[in-house]
């Protein structure tokens, strides 16, 4: 079973030079203020306006908002951390794998070098829209003075424009599984599993609980079955099928098997 891939518009790739010149210059003139909506709203009629844009579809204020941000994030930054190989998948520091935990930051190196830690799979929660994306790699770590440890994640299907910094401990985990339709019967009422939201302007993974299901006959078309989930970040109820639902792997993997 394929696991459904998001419609994921918060990156924005299609400025021209001009007016990624514009924006790194205003960012560098005004700082916060050019983040403002008046400011981004008067930036995109300028863009739009232009003989440059002529024949490219039309940019946001927010599609504008989002590209400085992510500029801005990108020279405020500090970092006290070292390069992660980048090779392939690796392990950031305190992630658990399966029973048990990565020690210490320079326990990374070590993930490389054991071939059943470094094949595994990991997504990351944005601090910009609360969704669940699947991690190409960790980019860099750091250490904060709190003691807490943050990696800078690469999504996939995005650039490194979107690379965020996030919290190892609370926003990085295992990559949740599709459910098969021979497992619907595994799922309880109560359980956490990772949604897939579909919106009109968007359709992302989002952390749900289940709260109630409709037990149906499968046909050949598979699970038939409803499941009332509530999301965890608005507390809003939807009634979804299977597909639409991934479970996380220490729900229904044998101790071990993680």
């Amino acid at each position: 079973m394929v696991r459904l891939r998001p419609r994921k518009n918060r990156a924005f790739s299609g400025f021209t030079e001009a007016e990624t010149a514009r924006m790194e210059e205003l960012l560098k003139e005004n700082g916060e203020e050019s983040l403002k909506q008046n400011s981004c709203c008067k930036l995109a009629k300028s863009f739009n306006c232009s003989a440059g844009r002529a024949g490219k579809s039309p940019v946001t204020w927010k599609q504008i908002q989002s590209w400085l941000q992510n500029k801005q994030q990108d020279l405020t930054e500090k970092t006290t951390s070292s390069p992660i190989a980048s090779n392939g998948p690796v392990a950031p520091p305190h992630v658990p794998v399966s029973n048990g935990l990565l020690g210490s930051s320079s326990e990374m190196a070590k993930v490389k070098m054991d071939p059943d830690l470094s094949n595994l799979e990991f997504e990351a929660r944005s601090s910009k829209d609360g969704a669940w994306y699947d991690v190409a790699k960790f980019v860099t770590h750091r250490v904060l003075p709190s003691g807490e440890t943050e990696v800078r994640v690469r999504f996939i299907g995005f650039g490194a424009e979107d690379d965020e910094w996030v919290n190892v401990k609370k926003a990085v985990r295992e990559r949740s599984l599709p459910l098969e339709p021979s497992e619907c019967r595994k799922v309880k009422v109560g359980d956490l599993v990772l949604c897939f939201q579909e919106r009109t302007d968007q359709s992302i993974y989002y952390d749900a609980h289940v709260s109630k299901i409709q037990r149906r006959l499968h046909d050949i078309r598979g699970c038939r079955c409803i499941f009332l989930i509530r999301y965890d970040h608005d507390n809003i109820e939807e009634s979804v099928r299977l597909r639409r639902l991934c479970r996380r792997p220490s729900y229904y993997d044998p101790p071990g098997n993680a």
